[in-house]
């Protein structure tokens, strides 16, 4: 009793307390409150450097040019334990075989294919050397290795999972390596031999013909790009006969359809009435949600299966690291993808941050540029902006993007509909629904969205990233 009297009087060692403490005046204090935080708001470049495209009708088509570009992409390989093997109806990817649509001769095929497994710098194929096999990268890299201008050995190309190389030799009588195949990392490689191949062609009728016609056909002229060629004349004297032409055009364009992004926010009527001061519940709910759906929209942009950048970067466009690191050599490699005009570069944070630690032992100090205010790092004068929607695998690899934007610049593009009904950002609506019989209203808020690439140029991808090496 003696302790709570001498507390109600606020007596301290001993002393008469001769003024308010501040704990009771407190009470009549009024508090200055933060909005509520949230820790999984970003700062969302992606979505801030897009130049937005109003999709009318909800889909917006991509047309270019007729191209014959064949046999491009990469072959799918599938393992069952330390066994790889060719996933059949793949085998398409090869330019002889792009047609070809038997799929019991496919899957023969592709069970003919031999694994071999080599070290790094072992040879897997040598330059002169007559060409009797086609090879798969299963796993691994491998450098096409070949003499340059001045007679040094130089780095022709680089080959990864799915890559394929030496199919020339299943329609040519006799060819040779023109080039050097050797491996960078421990590989494993599928080997397809010639003999294996010639073998099943003389039991398969189909597959037969198919070669025949293959080898019978002409060649379609073409530009470096694969578009259908313009034929000009230049540089001529005289009167000589021009050649006619015209642009011919893809039948089935690429159309991008608006995907939507959706949650029902509840909030009870009488949090809405009797808590509104000083802050709005109701507005603070929407702002969070929001929020959160704007964080869910550049997720999306970038890993969505049908039309995110990352799954829909051209396989020409893919690059791979030098040594694993990010290093400023694959920066500027990188760069070169998109060498018309590059404007963007995309990282994980962590991914800059070993970008940084790779400049660092190397004496490179990249000078930070303004962008809209904001100071951030470049390289090469290009802004690297962070991003933590792309992915860091549980080996610790990542990807960064390189890319040119606008629909002037046949760059990357972001999709929305503006004009929406109940509309409260552009491309989102908050509409109201109904009050329950809980006096819970209920809110439907929508954001609507897609991205598109233009040309396969518009976007570079280095993939490959090892963050966190031990040295």
């Amino acid at each position: 009793m003696t302790d709570t009297v001498e507390s109600n009087l606020g007596v301290e060692n001993g002393d008469q307390q001769q003024s308010l403490a501040t704990a009771a005046a407190r009470n009549l204090a009024t508090t200055t409150k933060s909005v509520p935080q949230m820790q999984s708001i970003t700062s969302r470049w992606l979505l801030r450097i897009l130049p937005w495209v109003q999709a009318q009708g909800g889909a917006y088509r991509v047309n270019r040019r007729l191209s014959y570009t064949v046999g491009d992409g990469r072959i799918a390989v599938t393992n069952t334990g330390s066994q790889t093997s060719i996933v059949g109806p793949d085998l398409v990817e090869l330019p002889l075989l792009r047609t070809f649509d038997d799929e019991e001769a496919l899957h023969a095929l592709a069970g003919r294919f031999q694994q071999q497994e080599y070290q790094p710098g072992d040879v897997i194929a040598e330059f002169g050397h007559e060409a009797e096999f086609v090879y798969v990268v299963a796993h691994g890299k491998v450098n096409k290795i070949g003499t340059g201008e001045y007679g040094d050995l130089t780095v022709l190309g680089t080959l990864v999972d799915g890559d394929y190389f030496g199919d020339q030799a299943l329609v040519q009588d006799q060819s040779i390596w023109e080039f050097t195949a050797k491996a960078v990392t421990p590989t494993i490689i599928l080997a397809l031999p010639k003999r294996a191949f010639q073998e099943l062609q003389d039991q398969s009728d189909a597959l037969r013909e198919h070669v025949t016609a293959y080898r019978e056909s002409p060649s379609k002229a073409q530009n470096v790009h694969g578009e259908a060629e313009i034929h000009l004349a230049s540089g001529h004297d005289g009167e000589p006969e021009l050649p006619g032409t015209f642009v011919d055009y893809e039948l089935a364009p690429r159309e991008y359809e608006l995907s939507v992004a959706q949650t029902v926010l509840r909030v009870h009527t009488r949090v809405a009435d009797l808590y509104n001061k000083p802050m709005n519940q109701t507005e603070q709910q929407l702002r969070l949600t929001i929020e959160a759906l704007r964080e869910r929209q550049e997720h999306e942009l970038i890993n969505n299966g049908d039309f995110g950048l990352l799954a829909n970067a051209d396989l020409k466009q893919r690059i791979p690291t030098r040594s694993g690191p990010p290093t400023p050599d694959d920066f500027d490699e990188l760069l070169a993808t998109v060498w018309k005009d590059p404007m963007f570069i995309l990282a994980h944070p962590r991914a800059i941050a070993a970008f940084g630690q790779e400049c660092n032992k190397r004496g490179l100090y990249p000078q930070s540029i303004d962008l809209n205010g904001n100071q951030v790092p470049s390289w090469r004068g290009i802004p690297v902006l962070p991003c933590n929607k792309i992915p860091i695998s549980d080996t610790r690899s990542t990807q960064i993007i390189a890319m040119r934007v606008g629909e002037q610049n046949q760059g990357v593009i972001g999709l929305h509909q503006t004009g929406l009904p109940d509309e409260y950002q552009p491309g989102l609506s908050v509409r109201f629904m109904n009050i329950n019989e809980k006096a819970i209203m209920s809110y439907l808020v929508s954001a609507y969205y897609s991205a598109a690439i233009l040309v396969p140029d518009a976007l570079g991808v280095l993939e490959n990233v090892e963050l966190g090496r031990v040295e």
